[in-house]
């Protein structure tokens, strides 16, 4: 055990400076003035350089390689397993790469929001090409067991590739957009509640509405802090400090509303670790998919029912005194509204995962097939058109709505669908544990769901694979056929589609 003793403790450090650059990572996103660019990529670029030297040091492996042979118990294991993997594919990346890399990621974000704010990709291209070619870079360094995307999928969702997405995707295309064209029609036929075009949202009175839905959900803001950023996100950066953003729009509050819930799912989930094994990969979350379940979750299976809205409708009538005098009903059929639209954060269940397959399929051509990054604006509003039938105005409502390629995020988009999959399966399961799970959460008292979710995902943490855990929780393995029943069943209902 002195040997695991000395391991451990090689792997809190890699955590705790893993941790640094997720907080100078948030820094230059929320606070960081313009001029600190350059100075701040420097910074990370040396972190990730101390990281790496640690990671890939000769006695981490030797460690690795005697406690492999060892008797272990489970959480022993689990930090064990998770840091070979890790320890692996690092050894296989040049420091000098590593660094040079992290630098260009932050350079590369700075770069991209100007450039969503000017609506100019040509602004973001130079930054997007240097990474996108040291992505490819990277993938070689690695090596290609299969083809060069699924290095990359691999990285957020360990075990997915191509061959599981493909056939996934392509199941739920081909019921989502026959219940898109059904509800189309029935748009047609009935008269949903809308907007006033006039009605303005202050954004203080949308920032005290959203912090309180958020505290009902269970996050502590004595652990936390809710912050504002051009692209919402949420970083769970120390045991005790869980930050999250949003974004406002006067003219719409379930902008915020539905980021801050998303988000705050999220920071549930890290401010649920066990900390008795934080700074460790046991004490870390286990994947981004089942990180995504967390968000849609408590986003859409709780955010946008009618349940919801009986309870926070007094808020809403508060914080917003001159808004129509909205029943629950209203304000969720306002809050469900089937839309086609640009933006994938605001979009509804229905067009959602189709956002995340066409990003998906873009990918997938840049890393597989034959696009360029000078035709990727291009390859996004013919796509957009052909699904969606519409036609991109401009690069901000199209390839630089997100924020992910300027962090050098390939691969990650398939994971909000893997998100959208687990949580239809977890509510489905939750509902056969706590009961009716509209009445729970028409009572006003969130709790039981938050208590349900911790003991099942977020304190076990990294302690067996993502697909394990869904099952474990569940009952069965990760299947898209809860999502499927529950989106037509949803929609048919609101829809009347019979």
């Amino acid at each position: 055990m002195d040997l695991y003793e000395e391991f451990i403790g090689r792997v809190q450090d890699i955590h705790r400076l893993g941790a640094l650059q997720g907080h100078l990572g948030w820094d230059q996103e929320v606070l960081m003035p313009a001029k600190g660019a350059t100075s701040r990529g420097e910074m990370m670029a040396w972190l990730a350089g101390q990281r790496h030297q640690q990671l890939t040091d000769e006695r981490m492996g030797l460690l690795l390689d005697t406690l492999e042979t060892q008797s272990l118990d489970a959480d022993q294991a689990a930090n064990v397993r998770e840091m070979r993997r890790t320890y692996d594919q690092a050894i296989r990346l040049p420091t000098s790469f590593v660094e040079t890399f992290a630098q260009a990621r932050s350079e590369a974000l700075v770069a991209w929001q100007q450039a969503r704010e000017a609506s100019d990709f040509e602004a973001f291209k130079p930054a997007l090409r240097h990474l996108i070619d040291m992505t490819k870079e990277k993938i070689s360094l690695l090596g290609i067991q299969s083809t060069p995307y699924d290095v990359l999928l691999d990285e957020y969702e360990v075990g997915m590739t191509v061959k599981d997405y493909d056939p996934l995707f392509a199941g739920l295309k081909a019921r989502l957009v026959p219940l898109l064209q059904a509800i189309t029609e029935a748009q047609e036929r009935s008269e949903d509640p809308v907007m006033p075009e006039d009605m303005r949202f202050p954004i203080e009175a949308q920032k005290a509405f959203c912090e309180a839905v958020s505290s009902n959900m269970g996050f502590d803001f004595e652990a936390g802090r809710m912050d504002a950023s051009t692209h919402p996100f949420s970083a769970g950066l120390w045991p005790g400090d869980t930050r999250f953003t949003t974004r406002f729009d006067e003219r719409d509050p379930f902008s915020c509303l539905y980021a801050v819930m998303h988000e705050t799912g999220h920071a549930l989930y890290e401010q649920g670790l066990d900390h008795e094994h934080r700074y460790t990969p046991r004490g870390a979350a286990v994947s981004l998919g089942v990180h995504e379940s967390q968000s849609r979750f408590w986003e859409n299976q709780i955010g946008r029912t009618p349940a919801f809205w009986k309870v926070v409708l007094p808020w809403f009538t508060e914080a917003f005194p001159d808004a129509p005098t909205w029943d629950e009903n209203a304000l969720n059929r306002l809050a469900n509204r089937v839309e086609k639209g640009f933006i994938r954060v605001e979009a509804d269940e229905v067009t959602y995962n189709l956002h995340v397959m066409l990003r998906y399929e873009i990918e997938k051509e840049l890393f597989n097939g034959n696009l360029e990054v000078d035709d990727l604006p291009t390859a996004w509003n013919t796509m957009f058109q052909d699904w969606f039938g519409i036609e991109v105005p401009e690069d901000r409502l199209g390839c630089l709505q997100d924020i992910h390629w300027s962090m050098g995020a390939f691969g990650y988009f398939p994971t909000y669908t893997l998100g959208n999959l687990y949580a239809a399966q977890l509510l489905h399961a939750m509902a056969a544990d706590l009961g009716d799970i509209d009445v729970l959460v028409a009572a006003g008292d969130w709790q039981p769901m938050l208590d349900w979710l911790r003991a099942r995902i977020h304190q076990r943490g990294s302690q067996v694979s993502p697909a394990q855990l869904i099952e474990d929780a569940t009952g069965s393995p990760p299947s898209p056929e809860p999502f499927l029943e529950y989106v037509e069943k949803k929609y048919g209902e609101l829809y009347n589609l019979g």
